[in-house]
């Protein structure tokens, strides 16, 4: 791919809003030059009008659970109802049928400016636990699905092999488990990255990886330096039964076994002691927070201020895709807060965006992510500044808007590796995102 030049009407540079921005891309993806106070598009440049900012990275997905949308909020019901309804979707996904839905939603996604999206993995295996031929066909299926819908992803396969503190997996998660984390662990490494995918490693949680083999899937992640991410105290019954089993939190039993670090991100992370605060903070540990589905599920809000004061790096994701979109995430986060504080002002729309972008690539094992700067990966997305939800701001004040009033709709464009995936808010290479949406959704109910 030849080099490309980019006009930026505006750009998010990571603490301002510069106008007129020059930005080549490279035939290998990245940006090989930044050029500020370019006040008109220069000749053959693509035109990007509104602002631009850094690709978004949504650092944790379960893209089966987009089928649930709408569906899990008729009546009331707690997680746990919730979960139940989830295993029957996850009872009718078969390789193709996977590869059709994630597809569908990581078409999504780009439409919503996310570049890179961090898949927690754990449906492996056929119904009742046979593995398929390739034992791998269901990551795969995932892999192809971001390649076909031109986004990144990291797939973080996830260790998941009993129902709870030493109960072996209901008939629902035969299909999650490999029976021992080392037979995750040979499965895992038969999986290879590509350009556009890495692999990590994910522990489901505390209760469905047993103590004595936490230390198999963390050793394998700190071998191959990949990311490593895990469910952490998102429910208070997860606590209380760990306290049962082990006499500890799930973020104590996680310190002891050696998970927790820098290259680790805990998810959730909502219901912390003090004590468990400091661990993750200490050991820079990363936090994902993921607000639409934690409010969405009333998991409650976590301690994401006093996190990332210890100093435990935040990132977001959409979770079970409630909705779709960053953005909201970002401003969801700040809002929650004042909520419960009753102050205003946790974070600048600056440190969202942050969190949005550059924290979380880097949780995602992609530290070259994130950023408008030589040498970056040349992924970026563009908010309209003239919709009904962002006319009349301020272009200095663009950060600002982009968390503060935008939604996901106000996507006008996303490019990734150069190459334009979604222009003037379509989207390049799945024609009909909602017909693939309905299409893939309605096969899993047939």
């Amino acid at each position: 791919m030849p080099l490309t030049t980019y006009w930026l009407e505006h750009a998010w540079l990571g603490t301002h809003v510069e106008p007129g921005v020059a930005l080549d891309a490279g035939g290998d993806g990245r940006i090989t030059a930044l050029r500020t106070g370019v006040e008109t598009p220069p000749p053959g440049a693509e035109v990007l009008r509104g602002l631009t900012v850094p690709g978004l990275a949504n650092a944790h997905s379960h893209a089966f659970h987009r089928a649930l949308r709408s569906l899990v909020q008729v009546g009331s019901g707690t997680f746990w109802t919730w979960r139940d309804f989830m295993y029957k979707v996850a009872q009718n996904l078969t390789p193709d049928s996977y590869f059709a839905l994630a597809r569908a939603v990581y078409a999504e996604m780009a439409l919503a400016g996310i570049t890179n999206v961090g898949e927690f993995h754990y449906v492996h295996h056929a119904p009742g636990g046979a593995p398929y031929a390739d034992p791998n066909a269901m990551g795969e299926a995932l892999i192809e699905a971001a390649a076909a819908a031109g986004i990144r992803i990291t797939l973080l396969d996830t260790a998941y092999l009993s129902a709870g503190f030493g109960q072996a997996p209901s008939p629902h998660q035969l299909r999650f488990s490999d029976g021992t984390a080392d037979a995750w662990a040979e499965r895992v490494s038969a999986l290879k990255p590509r350009a556009h995918a890495l692999i990590g490693a994910a522990i489901h949680s505390v209760r469905a990886v047993p103590a004595g083999q936490l230390a198999t899937v963390a050793g394998w992640a700190e071998e191959r330096r990949a990311p490593l991410h895990v469910h952490l105290s998102e429910q208070t019954a997860e606590n209380d039964a760990c306290q049962e089993a082990h006499g500890c939190t799930p973020t104590q039993l996680l310190a002891d076994h050696g998970v927790l670090g820098p290259r680790t991100t805990g998810v959730h992370n909502t219901h912390l002691t003090d004590i468990d605060i400091a661990l993750l903070g200490g050991t820079a540990t990363g936090t994902c927070m993921c607000p639409t589905t934690e409010r969405d599920l009333a998991d409650g809000i976590g301690p994401a201020g006093r996190l990332q004061h210890a100093g435990s790096p935040l990132s977001l994701g959409s979770d079970s895709h409630a909705v779709i979109d960053l953005l909201e995430e970002a401003r969801a986060m700040e809002l929650n807060e004042r909520l419960r504080s009753r102050t205003r002002g946790h974070w600048t729309a600056n440190a969202l965006l942050t969190a949005a972008t550059a924290d979380g690539h880097a949780a995602l094992g992609l530290a070259d992510a994130g950023r408008l700067e030589a040498g970056a990966l040349a992924d970026f997305t563009t908010i309209a500044l003239d919709s009904v939800r962002t006319a009349g701001a301020v272009p200095r004040l663009g950060a600002e808007t982009a968390v503060f009033a935008a939604t996901a709709a106000d996507v006008r464009h996303t490019v990734v590796g150069g190459r334009h995936i979604v222009r003037d808010g379509a989207h390049a290479l799945v024609p009909d995102v909602p017909s693939a949406l309905a299409e893939s959704i309605a096969a899993l109910r047939a």
